[in-house]
């Protein structure tokens, strides 16, 4: 399909850039910041990277896996849903944080401050016939490194 060929095409393009210039350059995206995840292929193992936006709670970084409002879960949450050890890049930093998806309590607390920030999640919302999640981001610290995964 040449609309998915299109769009993967740009978002090679941004992490490029954003890469490049340290997220000073496309580091945004309809007004909230940007941060590229990198996940593990659950079928291929291989290392997979996605531009998504994001918003800040205390430490922790939040994203939401809406797909655009698609019925079905990106990739990217898929794929850290079976390896939630991964790396984020916000800026010129790279952090390994841990993911998880929000609690019940979490995701009501949340939503309402994404939809503030990105008020089109909440059209992605009506649009998907699914329960949009919403993750969380935990970086690990030196002294973390011996915590388990929850």
């Amino acid at each position: 399909m040449v609309v998915k060929w299109l769009f993967r095409r740009f978002m090679g393009l941004q992490v490029y850039v954003y890469r490049r210039s340290g997220g000073k350059r496309m580091g945004r995206v309809r007004g909230m910041p940007v941060l590229i995840l990198t996940t593990v292929g659950r079928k291929t193992g291989k290392k997979r990277v996605n531009p998504v936006v994001y918003m800040r709670d205390g430490t922790n970084y939040v994203v939401v896996a809406a797909n655009n409002g698609a019925d079905e879960h990106p990739a990217w949450f898929l794929n850290l849903r079976r390896n939630p050890r991964i790396t984020m890049e916000v800026d010129d930093k790279e952090l390994p944080v841990i993911a998880r998806q929000a609690s019940a309590d979490e995701q009501a607390r949340l939503w309402p401050r994404l939809v503030e920030r990105g008020p089109f999640f909440e059209g992605y919302k009506k649009k998907s016939k699914r329960d949009i999640p919403i993750v969380v981001l935990e970086p690990v610290y030196a002294s973390d490194e011996g915590r388990s995964v929850r």
